[in-house]
């Protein structure tokens, strides 16, 4: 079965930084267009960022430009979300997915949903 793995969630205070990763086993990421999102208690879920499978097309949800950066490591067979400045409002679990080779809008047409890893901003 194709799942992507998250890690890299925890604790952190306002204002600090966390780095989140997306890995595969038993298959490449390097035709798939990388999708983050996050659910938080009580609301939908939504689409943090997206990389394409080159990595050059990259997006953001407005809530995060500035302080969140995608990337994929494809000698890592990785995608990375790197969380700084974080808010409280970022408190969630965190998933990835993949879809074609390019982003698309709606959480329906991406697969292989990780188990999500949990983000706590809290002082």
């Amino acid at each position: 079965q194709l799942q992507l793995v998250e890690s890299g969630g925890g604790l952190v205070q306002p204002g600090g930084s966390l780095r989140l990763s997306c890995t595969a086993s038993g298959f490449t990421l390097d035709y798939y267009a990388i999708g983050w999102f996050r659910q938080a208690p009580g609301k939908e879920r939504e689409e943090v960022s997206c990389i394409n499978n080159s990595g050059s097309y990259i997006r953001y949800a407005d809530s995060v430009k500035g302080r969140f950066t995608i990337s994929r490591d494809k000698t890592k067979n990785t995608v990375y979300l790197q969380m700084g400045t974080l808010k409280p409002e970022d408190t969630a679990v965190y998933y990835c997915a993949r879809t074609g080779p390019h982003c698309v809008s709606g959480s329906e047409y991406y697969v292989s949903w990780g188990q999500g890893t949990q983000v706590t901003v809290s002082s």
